[in-house]
């Protein structure tokens, strides 16, 4: 009898501009190199080597574009791009989408997600839900889950997500509407930051009855949420959040700039 020996399979890995921000230290001089025994999916190579594929826009092996699903069966060179530097000449094969508006943030982001909202988009936010919560709010609403977990990115249930590489609330934020292409859709005020809901103009005499001495003196214009009825208005702390507001749209425009 003669016995057949399986060949071993050499792939070669190259991850391009900030993929490398999810690989090991010991990975990190590039290609990686990885022996695969068995038909294993690009996909599943690529996230064994630490980067979900939320963050993959494009793949090309040995020179030609796939989709995750693609089974490796022989020897391969893979270059696997983010979606902050796919080549241009295959914008018709990045599989990440761009424009999502619905989020959802995980207990670590809290501050990302008051930024969001400041900024008019929508965001859902618990301190408290586990990782089932957020996978399921994130598959059943249609929400790009933002994350600094990358095992949870790597779920096979979440379609969209992000992973954000700065720790300044700020920076995330930036980078949130740098990757889904939001800069001409934020509309700062237009959405509770307790809640998530919408704002709405109301009248003072309206709300009259529950607003403090003070406030009822020295202003006249208000907003409430739709849904859980707070009351906002361009208070002392108004400054700040314009000056908040301003620093992150012009983070946004300078790194436009630096792109383009």
């Amino acid at each position: 009898m003669v016995l057949l020996t399986r060949r071993t399979m050499q792939v070669v890995l190259q991850f391009h501009g900030d993929l490398t921000f999810f690989l090991p230290a010991d990975s990190r001089r590039q290609p990686i190199r990885r022996p695969l025994h068995e038909k294993t999916s690009i996909k599943d190579v690529i996230e064994a080597c630490g980067v979900p594929h939320t963050e993959v826009d494009l793949i090309l092996c040995d020179g030609s574009p796939v989709e995750f699903s693609h089974q490796l069966t022989d020897d391969a060179e893979i270059d696997v791009y983010s979606p902050f530097g796919s080549p241009q000449e295959f914008a018709a094969n990045q599989l990440q989408q761009r424009g999502i508006t619905k989020f959802v943030a995980d207990g670590h982001l809290g501050k990302v997600a008051r930024n969001l909202r400041l900024l008019g988009l929508d965001v859902a936010y618990n301190a408290t839900a586990d990782d089932t919560a957020l996978l399921e709010i994130s598959a059943r609403e249609k929400r790009a889950l933002l994350t600094r977990d990358r095992r949870l990115l790597m779920h096979a249930i979440v379609r969209d997500g992000y992973c954000p590489r700065s720790d300044s609330p700020e920076e995330q934020t930036v980078e949130v509407i740098r990757r889904f292409n939001l800069h001409a859709l934020l509309a700062p005020f237009s959405r509770c930051l307790t809640c998530n809901g919408t704002l709405e103009p109301v009248s003072k005499a309206e709300v009259l009855t529950r607003l403090e001495p003070l406030t009822k003196i020295y202003y006249q214009n208000f907003r409430h949420c739709m849904v859980c009825g707070k009351i906002y208005w361009a208070g002392s702390h108004f400054g700040k959040l314009q000056s908040r507001i301003r620093r992150i749209r012009n983070a946004v425009g300078s790194q436009r700039d630096t792109d383009n």
